[in-house]
């Protein structure tokens, strides 16, 4: 049983855990270890994350863990999906004698997960998750046990969440990225078609973009390969510029 000195420990370590030191994947990854620590019966731990009714294990600390997991996604059903759907704790007391599930909980039982409890993890719409504790025995959880686990929900929910805005915002990082190198290209190639055929900014941008037309490129591909090469393709140096001139 989990005491209450190990439990603060784990806790206060929780609590003192930021992106400066970890990334989320190691962050959650701790999450799931300070929990295995503290809690009964030899456990696994995991996480669960449900995105789009897409549920995954985000991390897990044995082969355990993860295969009890995996069956219940292949099922459909379980004690993590459970608790992660309805914000319900969800404990199997005995796997052995438990008359829910009873597909996963016999597959369960012969991989030596006899006891289980899955904590729901608050996180937002469109995403749930729930922390998951498979113990090596029946019954290895009590009043006091359930409250301890349920302690971890808190940090394990923030994480979660942190982790998905911060991936959220990595990819619209990258995308403006991509957006920004692309508009300076495209300006690069603007630039030449101005300077070299006397044409305005639209008249410029008209012949990239009707370049990128006909030769079914797309508009970055055409304005860095004027950029590189100084010719637009398929097309020698001026040739056939000036059809493309257009009144505004």
């Amino acid at each position: 049983m989990a005491t209450e000195p190990s439990l603060a420990q784990a806790l206060e370590e929780l609590g003192r855990l930021s992106l400066r030191e970890h990334n989320m994947q190691s962050l959650l990854q701790r999450v799931a270890d300070l929990a295995k620590r503290v809690m009964p019966g030899d456990p696994e731990t995991s996480i669960t994350v449900v995105v789009d009714d897409k549920p995954s294990t985000v991390v897990f600390t044995g082969q355990l863990a993860l295969d009890c997991d995996e069956r219940q996604y292949a099922h459909g059903f379980g004690p993590c999906l459970h608790a992660a759907s309805t914000g319900e704790l969800t404990e199997i007391a005995d796997a052995q004698a438990e008359s829910r599930w009873r597909d996963y909980v016999e597959q369960a039982a012969e991989r030596g997960a006899l006891s289980s409890l899955s904590i729901p993890l608050p996180i937002s719409d469109g995403m749930a998750a729930a922390l998951n504790v498979y113990a090596r025995r029946p019954y290895a959880f009590d009043d006091r046990t359930r409250t301890d686990a349920q302690k971890f929900a808190p940090f394990a929910a923030a994480a979660v969440a942190n982790m998905h805005a911060y991936e959220d915002a990595r990819r619209m990082a990258d995308h403006l990225e991509t957006a920004l190198a692309t508009r300076a290209v495209i300006d690069q190639a603007k630039g030449i078609l101005m300077e070299r055929h006397d044409l305005t900014a639209d008249q410029a941008f008209h012949v990239l973009a009707r370049v990128s037309i006909q030769t079914h490129s797309k508009l970055r591909a055409v304005a860095g390969e004027l950029v590189s090469t100084g010719r637009l393709p398929n097309m020698s140096s001026g040739a056939g510029t000036a059809r493309w001139r257009t009144t505004e």
